[in-house]
């Protein structure tokens, strides 16, 4: 049964002609109140994921749920027709239990508070905020186990509930929820700070109605959804064809022993609408890798995409939405079925986004990008300091860039715009480690004529003893480089103990002990190359050598002999190049590097570790 609206004032709102410099101040103040909410947001959070990297999503969104101003796409219409109850106003909404939501929060550590923002009697507007909370209980500190098999494992869930009913603040409930945390502190100055974000949020579009009118505040809400309709319209007519077009790519493994896992997506044109289908897709997970993919979230990657590689003016929001059409099979990694564990989906949004690269980039392939946004590497640390009080540290890493159209890919830079690193200032002020190294891990980026940005080598020592656990991807199947560019180099993560002696460790482990002085070596994947590397300048190579982006042997795939001083030997770069050309076959769109069977085959001479055994799945037989 939907959600049921509460409004004293049933006056309809009158549709206005919107002139464009009213238009375009509504716009503005818009965007900026967006930011006011992340200002204030990382001014009120506690835990370094929020706090410190913005691990949080704002959302501003019209009268009827559609976001005019976010991130992260709305999800509020999948709310409303789940939410079997009444909205009015002075209430306030909290929800962290994707399956109640139909995946608009993907995992159990994204709290996500919604507020209608009422005016004279009238619902005029909806703001909301979600953050990743560090801890919610569970079986594993930081309530992320990629080993868990059901979501029950994985700590609290919360239903869509009101902490705010009317103006009350429900308190009782918060001391319930908060109880199961380990982190209770920075679960509840956290919380705090998404309500905040919200309220701010709210005021601001009070001010503009007050200021415009109602009518006009919502008329130009109103065109600034059909206004991205129109630019959306154009360019799906550009930029995707009728003809179908697919692409595949694999998140290495499960944890558990087994993968790669194959996301599929077919993309045609069908009139003026986009059908993106998944079908091919492999089965869900038996682990926690699964991904509850929103077909309106889905829907937002795709305009974000289309968006900054075709017209980065465009405000996205979610007036294109019925341009779109999205399939995912029931069952599959991107719609598993409850009560499936999906802590770890963060390798599956990540593939997502070098998904849209490769289909978008067939019929243009001027526009395609490499591989790179791949994964969101994780690490935990935790235990007890030498004063005996707990500390649990959850940091998020970032991997390569790939090589795009315009440039080089940023090198160690995350797959979030807003995301930033932790400190190591920060790292070493409040959590019991050193920060040894940390440094781009060099020739880890595809060659390319534009390079893939290089991965992030990064040393911890740990001061105390404790458990780790760390969520990656990309160690097995690497980011494929296009347009003649090369794959990047894959992740890799080594244990040193404090007696020298080294130990290669998973990239998806749970609770590994560490001692007082031991040493990670946390070291991401590079992006993908774009273009010939034979056609990069020679002299930026030797730059990159003096910089250490690139090495002296890493030169050679560009075909480039320089020496430890950046200088190149012109006439013997003429004379590799020259060699490399008259050998290497036709350059291909893509290249992904070895096939799945040889890399299996060539896994634990590569790697360190042991292959990913093939997934097994059941499938029911039809009866006689």
């Amino acid at each position: 049964m939907p959600a049921t609206i509460i409004e004293t004032n049933n006056t309809p709102f009158a549709k206005k002609d919107i002139d464009p410099v009213t238009l375009d101040i509504i716009e503005n103040a818009l965007r900026n109140a967006r930011v006011e909410m992340d200002a204030t947001l990382v001014r009120t959070a506690m835990s370094p994921g929020i706090r410190e990297q913005g691990d949080a999503f704002p959302l501003i969104a019209d009268h009827k749920g559609k976001m005019i101003v976010g991130q992260f796409g709305s999800f509020i219409d999948g709310f409303l027709r789940q939410f079997d109850g009444t909205l009015e106003d002075g209430d306030m909404v909290l929800l962290s239990d994707p399956y109640s939501c139909e995946g608009a929060v993907s995992h159990n550590n994204d709290w996500l508070v919604l507020l209608p923002v009422f005016k004279d009697g009238r619902l005029i507007a909806y703001t909301a905020m979600f953050g990743h909370q560090s801890d919610i209980g569970g079986k594993v500190v930081g309530s992320m186990p990629i080993n868990a098999k059901s979501v029950f494992e994985e700590g609290v869930r919360i239903p869509p509930v009101k902490i705010w009913r009317k103006g009350e603040y429900n308190d009782d409930l918060m001391k319930l929820v908060m109880h199961q945390t380990r982190k209770p502190d920075w679960c509840q100055a956290d919380l705090n700070a998404l309500v905040a974000s919200c309220r701010v949020a709210a005021r601001r579009v009070i001010e503009m109605a007050e200021r415009f009118g109602d009518d006009i505040y919502i008329s130009a809400t109103q065109e600034l959804l059909a206004r991205n309709h129109r630019a959306m319209k154009q360019l799906i007519g550009m930029a995707i064809g009728e003809e179908k077009v697919s692409f595949e790519d694999y998140i290495c493994d499960d944890g558990m022993g087994y993968g790669p896992y194959k996301i599929k997506c077919t993309m045609w044109r069908d009139g003026e609408k986009v059908i993106l289908d998944f079908d091919g897709t492999d089965p869900q997970s038996q682990a926690s890798i699964n991904f509850l993919l929103n077909e309106n979230m889905f829907k937002m990657f795709f305009g974000i995409y289309m968006i900054m590689i075709f017209d980065p003016q465009i405000l996205f929001n979610d007036g294109f939405y019925d341009l779109i059409e999205v399939r995912i099979p029931e069952g599959s990694l991107l719609k598993p079925k409850f009560p499936a564990a999906l802590s770890g989906r963060t390798h599956a949004l990540g593939r997502i986004f070098d998904i849209l690269g490769g289909l978008l980039g067939q019929k243009t392939p001027e526009f395609l990008n490499a591989a790179g946004f791949s994964s969101s590497p994780h690490l935990f640390y935790s235990g007890y300091d030498k004063q005996g009080e707990w500390f649990q540290l959850f940091q998020i890493g970032f991997g390569g860039i790939p090589g795009r159209p315009l440039g080089d890919g940023p090198d160690g830079h995350s797959l979030w715009p807003g995301f930033t690193n932790v400190p190591n200032e920060f790292l070493e002020r409040y959590f019991p480690l050193v920060i040894e190294r940390y440094e781009t891990a060099a020739d880890s980026g595809g060659a390319g004529l534009h390079r893939g940005g290089n991965g992030i080598h990064m040393t911890y020592r740990f001061l105390c003893e404790g458990t780790i656990s760390i969520h990656d991807d990309r160690w097995f199947v690497p980011p494929w480089g296009v347009n003649g560019g090369l794959p990047g180099k894959r992740a890799r993560k080594i244990l040193e103990k404090a007696d020298g002696t080294q130990e290669i460790v998973g990239n998806k482990v749970e609770e590994i002990h560490v001692a007082e002085n031991d040493q990670l070596h946390f070291i991401t994947w590079g992006g993908g190359g774009w273009g010939d590397p034979l056609e990069r300048d020679p002299d930026l190579i030797g730059k990159e050598v003096v910089q250490g982006l690139v090495t002296v042997n890493g030169a050679l795939d560009y075909g480039v002999v320089v020496n430890e001083q950046g200088i190149v030997d012109v006439g013997a770069t003429e004379d590799l190049r020259a060699s490399i050309r008259a050998q290497r076959p036709e350059l291909s769109t893509f290249d992904f590097g070895p096939d799945i069977e040889t890399l299996r085959a060539n896994c634990e001479q590569e790697t360190g570790l042991p292959a990913p055994i093939q997934p097994v799945w059941q499938t029911m037989k039809e009866p006689k």
